[in-house]
């Protein structure tokens, strides 16, 4: 399964690493993901999800059942 956030479909972005003399070599900035299991108290059952700590806070903030909308909404998660 690739480095990709299930509810805000974060995922890694292509910097470079930048020496004392200025050389640059190419370097991936990974997201941070956690796997995290969810009730849905709706659905009445458990979801497992591959997402990003900043994911999380926002799930913290609006709770699980606006965040899982608001994905299927955007594509980000199935049913």
């Amino acid at each position: 399964m690739s480095r990709v956030c299930e509810l805000t479909g974060k995922k890694a972005m292509v910097g470079n690493n930048v020496s004392h003399a200025m050389n640059k070599t190419k370097r991936k900035f990974n997201v941070n993901l956690v796997k995290k299991r969810f009730y849905l108290p709706e659905e009445d059952r458990w979801i497992t999800l591959k997402v990003s700590t900043k994911a999380l806070k926002n799930i913290n903030k609006k709770g699980i059942t606006a965040v899982v909308k608001e994905a299927r909404e955007k594509g980000y998660l199935k049913k």
